[in-house]
């Protein structure tokens, strides 16, 4: 069975096509700055080689197309047609209270993940984008929705619920929700193998970084709790998320700058963060790169950052009473060793102590704290697409079994 994962994030693209039989990776790349001029798409078929194209990607249905033309190319593809394709999983980030677990996609559930636009505006309509762009270009091919609020379903009620009147938990229902799950549920299960112990007796905050952030606090192989919450724009600043702020920032912009609900909201999800703060961009290399020409504002952007996931992680061992491991992963998390480095500094009081020289290396899985540390440090490169892929896998075998028994 060949899986296609489709992982549209708020600016980027990641896919990878996926051998079952085997769980073998046959093609996977990265779209990346969608929406900029500098775009930049990345093939790597079979692991052999990359094939890198830059330019412009205007949306990602326009970044689709291209990995679509790549899987079956001549010289770069792994397949002779797109019908050799037995499904897709998509990452979805948003099902409210729909969809608490993996579901093969049919109407009602697009116009579910329709309905929850309001609530994820950067992710929902980029997800709905890959599944009708599947839709025409694999025809008849079986999808399967996998959520990312799923793996925070089992936060405790005091943590998902918000300190407004409950009625608006019964009508409409306002909660925390939490997002990255896939991601946070992969890297803490890889942290225990790593570790050699069962992930039921660990303690572990989880740090997803990239231009969407978030942490978990995961005890006993379950999330307690998460910093984003009804929607993505809540917890850390991000790339162009404000992250929490005092909600009364809103009206009181609205007054000043006499604009409407839609155009604040446009600003918090899409002007600010770090990109707001810095106004150089929403890409955490291109404010390093400025922060080493003497950017300040850059260089706020970053501290600005950093404190937000520092002072999250000191909630999270509060709410655990205690941490065994601390992992870093996503674009930032696997790649900044200045990043890392800089919010570890401020958790010494752990009896965390990190390695300077194992935080220099990227993108691999390593335990970058020294021998002695008493909190552990790990990088993780995440693999959602590995943990989509399955879910895939077993949702159709799952429905081919239902229809052959009933």
């Amino acid at each position: 069975m060949n899986i296609l994962v489709i992982n549209c994030g708020s600016s980027s693209l990641k896919y990878q096509l996926v051998d079952m039989s085997n769980e073998k990776v046959l093609a996977k790349g990265l779209a990346e700055k969608i929406g900029l001029e500098d775009s930049i798409f990345t093939h790597s078929p079979d692991g052999k080689y990359k094939l890198v194209k830059k330019g412009t990607l205007k949306d990602h249905e326009e970044a689709l197309n291209i990995v679509m033309d790549s899987l079956v190319d001549e010289k770069y593809g792994v397949i002779k047609a797109l019908t050799e394709i037995d499904a897709v999983g998509h990452r979805i980030v948003h099902g409210g209270e729909y969809y608490s677990s993996s579901v093969l996609i049919d109407d009602d559930v697009v116009d579910a993940i329709k309905k929850c636009i309001e609530v994820a505006p950067l992710h929902n309509p980029a997800n709905i984008l890959g599944i009708n762009a599947c839709k025409r270009l694999l025809p008849g091919i079986p999808m399967v929705a996998v959520f990312d609020t799923a793996f925070h379903q089992t936060m405790p009620k005091e943590a998902y619920i918000y300190p407004l009147p409950y009625e608006y938990y019964n009508k409409y229902k306002v909660r925390k929700y939490g997002f990255h799950g896939t991601s946070h549920k992969y890297v803490s299960q890889r942290a225990a193998c790593i570790l050699n112990k069962p992930i039921e007796e660990l303690k572990i905050i989880t740090c997803h970084l990239g231009n969407g952030a978030s942490l978990t606090a995961i005890k006993n192989g379950k999330s307690i709790d998460t910093t984003m919450g009804f929607t993505p724009l809540e917890g850390l600043a991000m790339g162009t998320r404000c992250g929490s702020i005092d909600p009364s920032i809103v009206t009181y912009l609205m007054g000043k700058e006499n604009i409407d609900s839609h155009e604040v909201d446009e600003i918090l999800n899409k002007k600010s963060g770090v990109l707001g703060i810095s106004g150089v961009s929403s890409d955490f290399r291109d404010i390093e790169s400025a922060v080493e020409d003497g950017n300040s504002r850059a260089q706020l952007a970053l501290d600005v950052f950093d404190y937000k996931v520092k002072t999250s992680i000191g909630s999270y061992v509060a709410a655990m009473n205690g941490v065994d491991a601390i992992v870093f992963t996503a674009g930032l998390g696997e790649n900044s060793a200045y990043t890392r480095k800089n919010i570890c500094s401020g958790l010494s009081y752990l009896g965390m102590t990190i390695d300077d020289e194992k935080n220099s290396i990227r993108r691999e899985e390593v335990i970058i704290s020294t021998p002695d540390s008493k909190v552990k440090i790990i990088v993780i490169p995440t693999d959602e697409e590995m943990a989509i892929a399955r879910d895939t896998k077993e949702i159709i075998v799952n429905d081919v079994l239902d229809k052959v028994l009933y």
